[in-house]
């Protein structure tokens, strides 16, 4: 997750670097502020909780705005914690208390793995990739991760492909809105061109989601969306039984899901099938620049190459689209703010040179800039852990195995 955070981030800088001298000649225009109040708030420290039934039906009422109900609850909790019973769900602990963060993800990492609740809820997509399991698989995992991004090669490469996304696709395409004064739907925009990277990144292919927005997202993408979308209700379902039989019965939701999957793994097959076939016609070493070249190149094969690289796709596309919407709203908010962006990214090569990879280094205003951004609007809003072994919270709250 840590080596992820990094690439996402250096991946977020680049592209706003890239970015900010076009946006800084765009009219800016007021926009309404959004607020998201929780609905159906409930007691002081808690959801109200019955007998047998536990907090079922809040948890029910609130199934479509959970993070906005859970901080509304956290908000209102002394230790910034609260218990969470429901029938059809083990006890949870819900904290957004820092010292609790620090102690599950850092002090005490060993004792809170994902965990099998957590794993039974991706395991169908992500099967076992590196942000699904645990213990020895997760080691070797990130020890390889670990070694592939830290590379010179590999970080130019990101570079490369990004910038020739954003000069070749993403620059015409703003061009052209602003001179026929087009309305674009800048979330949709970013999307397509962090899956267009991220697939050049990992897999070495283009599947050309900003070539036209006029057209649907290609079959992958929209797979992967699906997929997504599914595994998210999954872990919003009241009662998980419910979507484990459906599951089963191969019906409703789960049977879009298996379809979705099914695409997404073919895809990906098929794409390692053809890319293994050329390195032996044209007896290639040393393979591409791209993670799937270096990882077969290294003499890794079968589903968990096939499960690692989906797990990057997951990981590098909605995170990165979605904290670059955010930032370039919270920026239309804050002019001060984005002339100190123009005006760091400008001292750096006075605009006479491409930005390397070397020059996110220098980039402390901006980089913080995004971290405040993640820390509003987070991509990804919670993080499950699985209790390994009976323990106490830094706040007082018992954990239980």
């Amino acid at each position: 997750m840590f080596l992820s955070l990094l690439l996402f981030l250096s991946l977020g800088l680049l592209l706003l670097s890239l970015l900010i001298p076009f946006f800084n000649h765009r009219s800016h225009r007021n926009h309404h502020h959004n607020h998201h109040p929780c609905c159906n708030s409930s007691s002081k420290y808690g959801p109200p909780t019955y007998p047998i039934l536990g907090c079922l039906i809040s948890f029910f009422r609130n199934r479509h705005c959970l993070l906005h109900w859970y901080t509304h609850l956290l908000s209102e909790s002394p230790t910034q914690t609260i218990v969470v019973n429901r029938l059809g769900a083990r006890r949870t602990i819900v904290t957004a208390n820092p010292q609790n963060v620090e102690h599950i993800l850092k002090t005490n990492f060993t004792v809170y793995p994902k965990g099998k609740p957590f794993t039974d809820i991706l395991g169908d997509f992500l099967g076992f990739g590196i942000f699904n399991v645990d213990g020895e698989l997760w080691s070797t995992q990130r020890k390889l991760a670990s070694h592939e991004f830290t590379t010179r090669s590999l970080r130019e490469f990101v570079v490369m492909t990004l910038e020739e996304e954003v000069q070749n696709r993403l620059f015409p395409l703003l061009e052209s809105a602003s001179e026929n004064d087009t309305v674009l739907d800048l979330q949709d925009i970013l999307k397509r061109l962090t899956f267009d990277n991220i697939c050049k990144v990992s897999l070495g292919m283009d599947p050309c989601c900003l070539a036209d927005i006029s057209k649907p997202l290609p079959p992958l993408a929209a797979a992967f969306d699906t997929a997504s979308e599914i595994i998210a209700m999954r872990a919003a379902t009241p009662v998980f039984a419910v979507w484990k039989m459906k599951r089963a019965l191969n019906v409703g939701s789960e049977k879009r899901l298996k379809e979705a999957v099914k695409l997404v793994q073919d895809s990906i097959v098929e794409i390692i099938r053809i890319k293994k076939e050329k390195f032996q016609r044209d007896c290639l070493c040393g393979g591409g620049g791209d993670l799937l070249s270096r990882l077969l190149s290294a003499g890794h094969d079968g589903e968990v190459v096939r499960d690692m690289v989906i797990s990057f796709l997951m990981a590098g596309r909605d995170t990165t689209s979605s904290a670059m919407t955010w930032l370039f709203w919270l920026l239309t908010w804050h002019r001060g703010v984005e002339k100190e962006i123009v005006s760091e990214v400008m001292s750096l090569n006075n605009g006479q040179k491409p930005l390397d990879y070397e020059d996110l280094k220098e980039m402390n205003y901006i980089k913080a800039c995004l971290c405040e951004c993640m820390r509003l609007y987070p991509p990804v809003a919670w993080d499950s852990k699985h209790a390994a072994n009976h323990d106490v919270l830094p706040d007082g709250t018992p954990v239980y195995e």
